[in-house]
């Protein structure tokens, strides 16, 4: 489903925004709303303000700056134990699941935007606090004092080890994969936004709803147009769906932002074949 025009202004908005500026919650109610006309984002801004009062409540955060102990174990009493936010199994079969409002709602979800839910309020709470793309799981790393945790929301908020870590990592690639510094670097922002709109998209493409795909693509386009390979793929669904003027004009901007990435060639020899049956 495209957005409205309201939302499409709000998208675009997000599009040209630093990285820093962008309110993560709010951007990801916004898409949500794209799947569901005619939402009402004020219940759903008014429970993560809810959320962070309570668990600055349950850390004493007018009284003192409580430690990394009292952090962890607020954000899980309060989101998890009080509110019942779970992660289970059927939320990765579940397209509602990719969808931050549906999730508010039934307290469970995708593991990036049960780390939405976690990072809002620990960003509000002025918690030094990042969101990191560990492959299968999507963490909230909290630092304080120099000291520093990884939590995963998807499992109530718990504590993760190493060792958790390389079961995790083990088995979702493979026994011989090793942890390496690079599988704790922080996500910003946008990219957020973008893993979960990709939970959409591959969900879409896996049953071959190419139309809906293209939408998803479209939406992330807008508060993300200056990420080449999503010119790329938009322009290779619109060739795929003949709809070639669609795909020039992706493929072009692809080639404008100058990737330099190995599909540059042969993503350029397929865009003068789509130039030629224009003409």
């Amino acid at each position: 489903m495209r957005p409205s025009a309201n939302i499409r202004t709000r998208l675009t908005r997000i599009g040209k925004q630093a990285d820093h500026e962008i309110d993560l919650a709010d951007a990801a109610l916004w898409l949500s709303s794209v799947g569901r006309p005619g939402l009402k984002l004020e219940p759903y801004h008014r429970h993560l303000k809810c959320l962070v009062s309570e668990v600055g409540r349950y850390a004493k955060v007018d009284q003192e700056d409580p430690d990394m102990e009292l952090r962890v174990e607020a954000l899980h009493q309060v989101i998890s134990r009080r509110y019942g936010y779970l992660g289970t199994e059927e939320a990765f079969d579940d397209l509602d699941c990719a969808n931050l409002s549906y999730v508010i709602d039934r307290r469970t979800g995708l593991p990036v935007l049960m780390c939405v839910i976690y990072l809002h309020v620990a960003m509000e709470l002025g918690w030094a606090s990042e969101g990191i793309d560990f492959p299968g799981r999507f963490l909230l790393r909290l630092e304080h004092l120099g000291e520093r945790v990884l939590i995963d929301p998807y499992a109530s908020g718990g504590v993760v080890t190493a060792r958790d870590l390389r079961d995790l990592l083990k088995a979702v690639v493979g026994n011989h994969a090793e942890l390496s510094p690079s599988l704790y670097e922080a996500a910003n922002s946008r990219d957020v936004l973008l893993r979960v709109q990709n939970n959409i998209k591959v969900r879409q493409l896996r049953e071959k709803n190419l139309d809906e795909a293209l939408e998803t693509i479209e939406a992330m386009l807008l508060f993300a147009p200056d990420r080449p390979k999503l010119w790329r793929e938009a322009g290779l669904l619109y060739a795929r769906i003949d709809n070639v003027k669609q795909a020039v004009a992706a493929l072009e901007e692809y080639i404008r932002l100058d990737t330099g990435d190995s599909a540059r060639y042969s993503t350029t020899n397929l865009l003068q074949e789509l130039r030629a049956r224009l003409n």
